[in-house]
């Protein structure tokens, strides 16, 4: 049984696995509510917030009946922010060195390239292995509020950067270009909700895709040229069009995300295609990757939505599932590393 824990940013969360059975029980407490009212994320907060749910949320593990089967901890520790992630450290080395247990330090971008493979996992643990065989080499496309990259996983199961971007990250587009047009936060989800009502092709969005033969993403094109449209239309005009708005630059922010991931799939025969991270729990980039699946002749593999986000499920999995990544520890050894890269 692994014990995991995730701070990295604002939420607080607990997870407990079983490698033979599968995710046994999850826990998460989200801030959402705490730093909409800021307009994002407050790292002081953050971080008192972890201080005053970590306990809680560890002693309903506590009262599971696997909890005394735990022979490692896992824990989050990096990327993020530092004070966050140090938090998490310090409660996972006090539970490692209570339970007795090695501790182990599983790098948060890597895990979120692991989770699309947990239901997998869940469906057939004692199959897993042999399955996992089948599946690799993979492509996998991790697209959250920080992070946007295309990597590999091949048959030793190591990890490559294929590609990132260059400036924001998908999710921080929509984040940003949902406060330009007044939203709330996350503005991700409430551009995809009041875009459903809307025409994705009713706006041209620059797409920022440069070369065919060029796989990094920018995305800060973008989000300046709704700035400017937006400067050009009365109030009046924004109102009552923003469900067209929200849908194009949505669109635009999607097509460039397919069109990358349609060109890196076609450069090597990957047997699998992954989707992770926060914004992978969109409906609209869901379906289109789907289908480029399809058209690849590749099983797709999505996260499922309770494990896109930051949660502590995809750390317990990836320290049992990723044996080239994990920093395994013990005692007070482990270190954070805020702006650790997917290596």
């Amino acid at each position: 049984m692994i014990l995991a824990l995730e701070s990295s940013c604002d939420e607080t969360a607990v997870a407990l696995f079983d490698p033979s059975v599968g995710m046994a029980a999850e826990w998460v407490h989200s801030q959402i509510a705490l730093h909409e009212r800021h307009g994002g994320v407050v790292p002081d907060l953050a971080t008192r917030e972890h201080l005053r749910h970590f306990a809680p949320l560890v002693a309903l593990a506590q009262r599971e009946p696997g909890f005394a089967a735990v022979s490692e901890v896992a824990v989050t520790h990096g990327p993020g922010l530092a004070a966050c992630l140090a938090v998490g450290g310090a409660a996972a080395k006090a539970l490692a060195l209570g339970l007795r247990v090695p501790l182990s330090g599983v790098n948060h971008l890597r895990a979120h390239a692991w989770s699309p493979f947990i239901a997998a996992h869940a469906e057939a643990p004692e199959k897993f292995a042999e399955r996992l065989k089948v599946w690799l080499p993979h492509l996998g496309l991790i697209v959250s509020g920080g992070n946007t990259l295309l990597f590999t996983i091949d048959e030793q199961r190591v990890i490559t950067v294929m590609a990132a971007t260059r400036d924001d990250a998908a999710g921080e587009a929509l984040d940003k270009g949902a406060k330009l047009l007044g939203l709330g936060y996350p503005g991700g989800p409430l551009v995809e909700k009041i875009g459903a009502g809307g025409r994705a092709d009713a706006f041209d969005f620059p797409r920022g895709n440069g070369p065919r033969s060029e796989l990094d993403f920018s995305f800060s094109g973008l989000k300046t040229s709704l700035r400017y449209r937006l400067e050009k239309m009365p109030a009046e005009e924004v109102a009552t069009r923003l469900p067209d708005l929200c849908a194009s630059y949505q669109q635009a922010v999607i097509d460039s995300l397919v069109r990358k991931t349609r060109v890196a799939l076609e450069r090597r025969g990957w047997r699998s295609l992954g989707l992770s991270g926060g914004v992978a729990n969109n409906g609209v980039l869901r379906a289109a990757l789907a289908v480029e699946a399809k058209r690849a002749g590749v099983e797709f593999f999505a996260a499922q939505p309770r494990h896109t986000g930051d949660n502590a499920a995809m750390i317990a999995f990836a320290a049992w599932a990723d044996t080239t990544g994990v920093e395994r520890t013990a005692g007070f050894d482990l270190r954070v590393e805020p702006n650790a890269p997917l290596s």
